[in-house]
């Protein structure tokens, strides 16, 4: 029975609704957000003192929503400096969409944007060849650290391409969230793949330790109303579970012990609360700072 369980990421159209349906339920966008509005003006205080332009690499810049929330920050910032915006992200249909919203956005004066559409490691072999390391100002590389495989490397190589006073931003879940705890619990017992791994704030703040750079940690609470996953059939409830187990159709394939084990602890605390009837799963986000 185990054996026919697959990947979600075997099946790209399915991964893509149930990553849809995770963010209508969740309150990620929501949270980054806040942690934008309310914490990055601090954050970003210095990175462009004295300068004329503004470099900044976007890692995995999905489809730009959270990237242009942050440029608009920059912006506010640091009025009338000219902001040089290069995206690396692998997905064709992602880098369509960041352009679409690119082009009908208004505010976007004194800004150039390129694209690259290849990995962090492929971006990181080109860029090493040429042996032409461009500085930047501000790295952000918003969850995207589950796609690396080499993550020390990762964040040495990019932490060494900041300029003075540079800042790289990395979001990712929280090592308190109920990821980690679902993760560290069944990680071995779903179906595993080259494509993601289980990484959460505390195994990147811990590389960061290992490699003497300077970081700060936020950790914001979010939620996913996983309510639909206990009603028996329910299609919006069987795609949330295919994301939260990274499973395709895990309703229909998994075996029935670790169905039931699986409900049942989605239900506990420490992996979600119950609130105005509804169950929420605890979806923190960690955002990391790391300094120059």
């Amino acid at each position: 029975m185990a054996s026919s369980m697959r990947s979600l990421f075997s099946d790209h159209g399915r991964y893509v609704e149930a990553f849809r349906r995770f963010l209508a339920n969740s309150t990620e966008h929501q949270c980054m957000q806040n942690f934008i509005e309310e914490k990055l003006p601090g954050i970003i205080a210095r990175i462009g003192d004295t300068k004329s332009e503004i470099n900044i690499l976007s890692i995995g810049g999905g489809a730009g929503e959270i990237d242009l929330q942050i440029i608009s920050q920059v912006q506010a910032h640091y009025p009338g400096s000219y902001i040089n915006n290069e995206v690396v992200e692998p997905n064709a249909e992602q880098i369509t969409k960041y352009k679409e919203r690119v082009a009908t956005a208004s505010n976007l004066k004194n800004i150039k944007f390129a694209w690259h559409q290849e990995t962090s490691s492929e971006y990181q072999n080109r860029i090493t060849e040429k042996k032409e390391l461009q500085k930047w100002n501000f790295i952000h590389m918003i969850q995207m650290l589950y796609y690396v495989k080499d993550i020390p490397g990762t964040l040495k190589f990019f932490h060494s391409l900041l300029d003075t006073k540079g800042k790289i931003l990395i979001i990712l879940v929280s090592g308190t969230s109920g990821w980690d705890k679902l993760w560290k619990k069944y990680g071995t017992r779903l179906p595993q793949n080259d494509l993601c791994l289980y990484v959460s704030s505390s195994d990147i703040t811990r590389t960061l330790e290992t490699l003497e750079i300077k970081y700060e940690c936020f950790d914001l609470l979010s939620t996913m109303d996983i309510s639909d996953c206990f009603i028996e059939g329910n299609e919006n409830g069987e795609l949330l579970l295919d994301f939260l187990t990274e499973t395709c159709h895990f309703s229909k394939t998994a075996p029935p012990d670790l169905k039931a084990e699986i409900i049942e602890d989605l239900q506990r605390p420490g992996f979600s609360v119950k609130e105005k009837g509804k169950i929420l799963f605890h979806n923190h986000l960690s955002f990391i700072v790391a300094e120059a």
